[in-house]
């Protein structure tokens, strides 16, 4: 798939789009300059880069810069808005994700000794076998 979304023989305005490549968790990934990273991944056919506390995959829902569903991190940065970042050639674009992780228990693992195992009705008064 190519990331322009106007083939060049078909495009009655000319434009002159200049390629650039970002990586994208550790792989390239091509596009045109002008394009949000939202509009690269589209084009990529990755529709979705990230997953909410559920596990569902997000990507672009409103595309805007409101809803906060197209998050990544770009270099350094956390919490980028996919939809509204220019991408930049050579930008390093990691995905994020808010599932729900497992957090190990703090109450330590404790498995019973035979000996502290209670005796059912061993001489106690009032049970069948002291009768």
């Amino acid at each position: 798939m190519s990331p322009r979304r106007v083939r060049a023989e078909s495009d009655v305005v000319g434009r002159q789009d200049r390629p650039l490549r970002i990586t994208v968790d550790g792989e390239p990934v091509d596009g045109i300059a002008g394009q949000t990273i939202a509009g690269v991944l589209l084009a990529a056919d990755r529709p979705a880069w990230r997953r909410g506390r559920s596990g569902a995959p997000r990507g672009v829902f409103c595309g805007i810069g409101v809803c906060f569903d197209c998050l990544v991190t770009v270099g350094d940065e956390r919490d980028v808005r996919a939809c509204r970042r220019r991408v930049r050639d050579g930008d390093v674009v990691t995905t994020q994700t808010r599932e729900r992780q497992t957090a190990p228990s703090c109450e330590p693992e404790t498995t019973p000794s035979p000996e502290a195992e209670p005796q059912e009705h061993a001489d106690v008064p009032g049970t069948e076998e002291s009768r």
